[in-house]
């Protein structure tokens, strides 16, 4: 089944070539199905690629899927335009009456500065606790995994002395996790980070259980068992060329940034970089949804009237 994401949005000429299936507006009311409502909230400063990227993963599942995007109110970011905030997102305070079966946070690369220096902080924490009610299955990613475990739990980021950055060996803890069928033990994934969480914190939480994890690059993969929420601490969903571009980036802005590990073949960044990680990566964002299609109430409505999540085995 094809996803429904705002027309004329740039990820759907993008989409169509790569040969994902888009559904309009007319031909989803013409389907005699509820659609599974997801919200994006896009905290990325280049949104379209964001965008691109989340609904490339989500559109990997045979349900029909219907994509709402949603930025900070009063927030205008630097490398979007005016004009597609305005055509293609909602302010979080004008959907807030809304329930969504899942809201996927992105990361932001703010994560270096105290979470309450953020100026947006105040309004996340809105978010966060909407959401309990509002929403059944929340997904975190990068900085939104760092920000959703410190409001719920207290949970503080470590600096790193370098960043983290390349490719990397992880291993799955828990192949019983819904989550996790039919991804390989071991995945490659990419990282970009300068921040990171300590397992020594998650030890007084039980309810917290890593699925995935690296020797080499730390936690990747949290679930809050009690909660039903997911904290993706990397990037699987990236493209083959967005660690090719952030070096660039980095390096025109005369950061100091080292070569990303095991990215370019034979440390040449003139050859093109081999995707490692597009299968799997795949592969968990339709796990995810079709958690949300098993267990969320097929009345949305319903949504946040003592939910019961099921669990993640089996």
């Amino acid at each position: 089944m094809p996803i429904k994401i705002p027309q004329n949005l740039p990820a759907s000429k993008i989409l169509e070539k790569e040969g994902v299936l888009l559904i309009q507006e007319d031909d989803a009311i013409r389907q005699d199905i509820r659609p599974l409502k997801i919200a994006l909230l896009n905290l990325m400063p280049k949104k379209i690629e964001t965008e691109t990227q989340i609904a490339r993963v989500l559109a990997g599942s045979p349900l029909q899927i219907e994509m709402t995007l949603v930025a900070i109110g009063g927030h205008q970011p630097k490398n979007t335009s005016r004009d597609h905030m305005i055509d293609f997102y909602k302010a979080w305070i004008d959907i807030k009456n809304e329930k969504f079966d899942g809201l996927i946070i992105t990361g932001a690369p703010i994560e270096q500065i105290p979470f309450e220096d953020v100026d947006y902080w105040d309004e996340l924490c809105q978010i966060f606790d909407w959401s309990r009610s509002n929403v059944f299955g929340l997904f975190n990613l990068c900085w939104g995994a760092q920000a959703a475990l410190y409001h719920f739990h207290d949970i503080p980021k470590y600096q790193l002395t370098n960043k983290r950055f390349g490719i990397y060996s992880h291993n799955v803890c828990n192949n019983k996790s819904i989550l996790l069928h039919g991804i390989d033990d071991e995945i490659q994934i990419p990282v970009s980070r300068h921040t990171e969480n300590r397992i020594t914190d998650f030890e007084k939480l039980p309810q917290l259980e890593i699925l995935i994890d690296s020797k080499e690059a730390g936690m990747c993969l949290v679930h809050d068992k009690k909660l039903g929420h997911f904290h993706m601490f990397n990037h699987i969903e990236y493209d083959s060329n967005t660690l090719d571009e952030e070096h660039k980036r980095d390096l025109e802005a005369g950061k100091s940034t080292s070569l990303p590990k095991n990215y370019y073949p034979n440390d040449d960044i003139n050859k093109p970089p081999i995707n490692t990680w597009r299968g799997n990566g795949h592969l968990l964002f339709t796990n995810w949804i079709n958690y949300l299609y098993q267990s969320a109430p097929f009345k949305i409505t319903d949504i946040g009237k003592d939910a019961i999540y099921i669990k993640f085995e089996g």
